[in-house]
C-alpha cells in the first residue's frame, strides 16, 4: 500500500498543477499531431497508429498507457483532420479521453506550408476508492464523487518544409475544474486541468542519398512546474531501418529502433533509462513503449 500512496501524492501533485497531466511519448519527434492539432495531415496524406506504454515498471500500480491515434490531408480543401483517443491508468486513478484536430494548410512557397488547428477533446477522470481507502480514510481530498467527466481544447501553430519543422501549441485551454476536494479547508490552488504549452522543432539533413539525420528538440511549459526539454536525434537508413537517441533535461534516456516491415507498416521500440526523480526510490526504474504505424499511402 506504501507504493500506492507514493503513486496517489504523485496524481495529486499533478491535480494541483505542479507537474505535467498529460501523457508523453518517447516517440514525440514522429507524433506530433498527439501534442499539436496543427500538424494534422502536415507531414502524411494518411495514416494510423497505436502506441503501448509502460512507466516506472519498479513500482505497483505503475502508469500505462494506450493511444490510438490518425491524421489524414484533404489537399483539395486544404486542410488536415487528425484525432486520437487513450486509457491513461496510474495506480487508483485512470483518464480516457479522445480529442478531435482540424487544420487549415497555407502553401508558403519553397514546397513549405504554415498550419493553423483546432482540437476539441473530452476527459474522464476516475479515481478507485477501494485502492486508496486503506491508506487514505476519508481524506476529504477525494470527495464523494470518483468519476468526473470533462470538456477542453487546444490550439497550435506549425511550419513544415522540406527540411525544416517548427510548431507551437496550447493544450487545454479551457482549464476545466475537476472538484474532487469536498472538505472546508482553505486551499491555495484549485483542482482543474491547467494548460501546457509546447514548443517544438526538427531539422532534416541528408547525409548521402540513403541516410537522412533528424535532430529534434521540444519545450514542454505549464504553470507551477519546471520546464521540460527534450532532445535528440533520429537516423533513418533506406527508409528501412531508423534508431534513436534522445534526453529529458535532468529526468531520463531514451534509445529507440524501428523498422518497416512494408512500404507502408512500420514498428517501433523505446527503452527509457530514468535518473530522476523516481530512481531515488528504485535503482530498477524504466520504461517501454512500443508503437505500430501504417501508411495509407507510400
Amino acid at each position: 500500500m506504501k507504493k500506492y500512496f507514493l503513486i496517489a501524492s504523485l496524481f495529486i501533485g499533478a491535480i494541483s498543477g505542479r507537474s505535467q497531466q498529460l501523457q508523453t511519448s518517447s516517440f514525440y519527434d514522429v507524433q506530433s499531431v498527439l501534442d499539436n492539432p496543427s500538424m494534422a495531415g502536415m507531414t502524411s496524406k494518411g495514416m494510423i497508429g497505436g502506441i503501448y506504454r509502460t512507466q516506472w515498471n519498479g513500482f505497483s500500480g505503475a502508469p500505462k498507457t494506450a493511444t490510438v491515434y490518425g491524421s489524414f490531408e484533404l489537399p483539395s480543401l486544404k486542410i488536415g483532420l487528425g484525432g486520437y483517443a487513450y486509457s491513461d491508468k496510474t495506480g487508483p486513478t485512470s483518464r480516457t479521453g479522445l480529442a478531435l484536430s482540424f487544420a487549415k494548410h497555407i502553401a508558403v512557397g519553397n514546397g513549405g506550408r504554415f498550419s493553423l488547428g483546432l482540437e476539441a477533446r473530452g476527459l474522464q477522470y476516475s479515481i478507485d476508492m477501494a485502492k486508496l481507502q486503506n491508506t487514505l480514510g476519508n481524506d476529504p481530498v477525494l470527495g464523494a464523487g470518483d468519476n468526473k467527466f470533462k470538456f477542453d481544447a487546444g490550439f497550435g501553430i506549425s511550419y513544415v518544409g522540406k527540411k525544416l519543422q517548427l510548431g507551437a501549441s496550447v493544450n487545454q485551454l479551457v482549464q476545466s475544474k475537476l472538484d474532487f476536494y469536498t472538505g472546508n479547508l482553505s486551499r491555495s490552488e484549485e483542482g482543474r486541468l491547467y494548460r501546457h504549452y509546447f514548443f517544438h522543432g526538427a531539422y532534416k539533413l541528408t547525409l548521402d542519398p540513403n541516410t537522412v539525420l533528424t535532430p529534434n528538440l521540444m519545450f514542454i511549459y505549464l504553470p507551477n512546474a519546471p520546464l521540460e526539454v527534450q532532445g535528440g536525434v533520429r537516423m533513418d537508413y533506406k527508409e528501412l531501418v531508423w534508431f534513436g537517441f534522445s534526453a529529458r533535461y535532468r529526468q531520463s534516456l531514451m534509445f529507440s529502433a524501428g523498422f518497416n516491415l512494408t512500404k507502408k507498416l512500420g514498428i517501433g521500440y523505446s527503452f527509457d533509462l530514468y535518473q530522476t526523480p523516481v530512481s531515488t526510490f528504485d535503482d530498477r526504474i524504466n520504461s517501454h513503449e512500443m508503437t505500430l504505424r501504417y501508411n495509407i499511402s507510400k
